[in-house]
């Protein structure tokens, strides 16, 4: 039996993601409650949890076994058949302040890696937040 919730897996991808740089940025967490405020995996999910659930991740990042704990209770708490929407969710919050680190370019790797995101499917969810990302010209 896993030790947090699955929506409680998902916040701590946003916030390894958000951390990876070493800087959460303001456009970050927007993105962070954002989310939890949209997607319907978030709908059992109290959102006065987050800032609790955020501290957490960044305590058990801070200890010895880091982001290989951390990975370990994501995959425990949440099926296979979701570990796409993981790496939805991790490309949403790299996505968010309009460039990519060296840093968040490795984790979403390792993302990949970590939860076996085939090429066609990793391909797809990085294209379809690329379009969400996109801005229009002001002349339109």
């Amino acid at each position: 039996m896993s030790t947090i919730s699955p929506e409680t897996a998902l916040v701590y991808t946003m916030v390894i993601v958000a951390a990876s740089d070493e800087e959460m940025t303001d456009s970050e967490l927007t993105r962070m409650t954002g989310l939890v405020g949209y997607l319907p995996a978030f709908k059992n999910y109290n959102v006065e949890r987050l800032r609790a659930d955020t501290e957490s991740c960044i305590e058990i990042l801070s200890s010895e076994e880091g982001l290989d704990a951390v990975f370990g209770l994501i995959e425990e708490s949440v099926s296979e058949s979701h570990f796409d929407l993981i790496y939805a969710i991790a490309c949403e919050v790299a996505a968010s302040d309009g460039a990519l680190s060296q840093e968040e370019l490795r984790l979403l790797e390792m993302f990949r890696h970590y939860f076996a995101i085939d090429r066609l499917t990793a391909a797809a969810i990085e294209r379809g937040i690329a379009a969400r990302q996109k801005t229009l010209p002001s002349d339109i």
